[in-house]
């Protein structure tokens, strides 16, 4: 009878470990599909994110029931965001791959590429647009009301660009670590 017992509780244990992690890998699949990652790609990460052991190609697919071709491109999607990384297994030539865990660390590799590559877009077509519209702005003999136009899209362009050079500054500073001097990994009362 105790032997059946200790069996039960086991299953039970191993049951709520199993239900714990499908509940989590769901959510970050569903909360990286929010910022533009597939959901596939978001409960692959988040498949890796609880093996607490490398993982191989096949490993996840048989995992995730999805074919090679699609997670070997899921994988690259993953390292090009810099959250899953390829590591080196003694004694085979299969590829492993492991996730970030640090959750801060996520945080800085995923979004802070993803603002970066916004701000430069942004800028980028800010300083196109304004050098258009400088042109209409110099020209003596455009009516008054494109001259008003040109001169109102210049402006609101203006305050658009003090936004991403913000922008910058904030990537920088999670980047260098500063935000933390601001707005600290834990509150002392979190703990």
């Amino acid at each position: 009878m105790e032997h059946n017992t200790e069996a039960l509780n086991q299953a039970s244990a191993e049951e709520k470990i199993s239900q714990a992690e499908d509940t989590m890998v769901n959510t970050i699949a569903e909360t990286m599909d929010l910022y533009g990652v597939t959901s596939s790609v978001g409960r692959l990460y988040a498949t890796l994110y609880f093996q607490h052991e490398p993982m191989s190609l096949d490993g996840m697919k048989d995992k995730l029931g999805m074919s090679k071709p699609s997670m070997s491109t899921s994988v690259r999607k993953l390292q090009d965001i810099d959250i899953v990384q390829k590591v080196w297994q003694k004694g085979t030539r299969k590829d492993y791959f492991v996730a970030e865990k640090d959750y801060f660390q996520y945080f800085k590799k995923f979004f802070c590429k993803k603002w970066e590559r916004e701000a430069n877009m942004f800028l980028d077509s800010i300083d196109y647009a304004q050098k258009q519209l400088g042109e209409v702005l110099d020209q003596a003999e455009t009516e008054a009301h494109l001259q008003q136009k040109a001169q109102l899209d210049y402006d609101q362009l203006e305050e658009a660009r003090k936004y991403y050079h913000w922008l910058q500054r904030l990537i920088r500073s999670i980047e260098s670590n500063e935000i933390y001097d601001y707005l600290p990994k834990e509150k002392p009362n979190d703990v």
